[in-house]
């Protein structure tokens, strides 16, 4: 009788160990579920000399929405050609291309109008649906019918089908994460460096009435996010009209978007065309090769610019100076922003 009863004791107390067991099994399956539909918000870093950023409420950043933006940049996937966004962005070329002279994917979340002729406007959302839809054409069946896509875009979106508009999402939480802002020059306003007697005297140069750089490439983001008409031609035909091309405004003949200054070392060759192959040619035609038309930024008509900035070779070697203290070596070998 006696081991009747342990029988039944120890089948009850094993019971009791199986029944807590599982509920803390089920108990971790359902924490894991959980932990596995949370997002990781991202707290985007930028100095304070940057203007305020805006993150769109419909688009917070998190770590894996980046992350699936980083993968989207670099994977072919995105076109029917093989290309992919690091095709023409190039991060060796601070995310530009010396070929096709793509402009830089960089503090792009500041930006509202994009491309050189500003035809895209709005938020980075718009201009990456631009890219998905009209530029890469991209086929949304190749991403659907991709298992690690479907399950990487239900996580983050919670919807069972990849779109257009999603692809855009991911892409323009990527770039938004492409700061530049650890250039000599960043690390000098943080007095963690000191700049040459030539870099100083070039900053002078440009940030005074004597250069005037600093009116469309203001300090911070080096652009206005405007466009102007530096005198390029005297003549305007087929994609060098400009911006005139999007508004039929004659007012905007000749006029392209303010590319920034950040990395300019590394963005070779100048201008939408590509015209200028060095900085020393830029500089030049600002000191002597502006071209007069009803056009022509206000700035470079000025008195003393009626002939150009006139700048003795001393001085176009300073203000070179300085604007390569605008490399940022970090931001073009920051492995958070390198192909996954």
């Amino acid at each position: 009788m006696k081991n009747k009863k342990l029988v039944i004791f120890n089948a009850v107390i094993f019971s009791i160990i199986v029944a807590v067991f599982s509920c803390k099994k089920e108990s971790n399956i359902e924490t894991l579920e959980i932990e596995q539909n949370t997002l990781t918000p991202y707290n985007l870093v930028a100095p304070s000399y940057f203007p305020q950023i805006s993150i769109p409420a419909d688009n917070l950043l998190t770590v894996e929405g980046i992350a699936l933006g980083r993968k989207l940049y670099y994977d072919t996937i995105l076109s029917n050609t093989g290309l992919s966004c690091s095709s023409c962005h190039t991060q060796a070329a601070s995310f530009t291309n010396p070929i096709i002279n793509s402009m830089a994917h960089v503090n792009l979340g500041w930006s509202n109008k994009f491309l050189w002729n500003g035809s895209v406007e709005g938020r980075l959302e718009d201009a990456m649906l631009f890219e998905v839809e009209d530029f890469f054409n991209t086929d949304i069946n190749k991403l659907n019918s991709n298992m690690e896509y479907r399950s990487l875009f239900k996580k983050i979106f919670k919807t069972d089908a990849v779109t257009t508009q999603q692809i855009a999402y991911a892409l323009a939480q990527f770039i938004r994460t492409q700061i530049s802002s650890n250039s000599k020059f960043d690390r000098y306003l943080r007095y963690e460096t000191m700049l040459s007697s030539s870099e100083i005297n070039g900053f002078v140069i440009y940030n005074s009435e004597k250069g005037d750089c600093f009116h469309c490439h203001s300090l911070g983001l080096f652009n206005d996010n405007q466009f102007h008409n530096i005198g390029l031609d005297s003549i305007f035909v087929g994609v060098n009209k400009g911006r005139y091309n999007v508004t039929q405004d004659p007012d905007d003949l000749g006029k392209f978007k303010t590319p920034t200054l950040r990395n300019v070392e590394l963005t070779a060759p100048y201008m939408h065309d590509g015209r200028f192959a060095s900085l020393e040619d830029v500089v030049e035609h600002y000191n002597s090769g502006v071209n007069l038309t009803a056009t022509l930024d206000p700035i470079l008509t000025k008195p003393n610019h009626q002939f150009g900035l006139q700048l003795t070779v001393q001085e176009k070697q300073d203000l070179i100076a300085f604007l390569k203290t605008l490399t940022d070596t970090a931001f073009v070998n920051n492995p958070e922003l390198s192909e996954p």
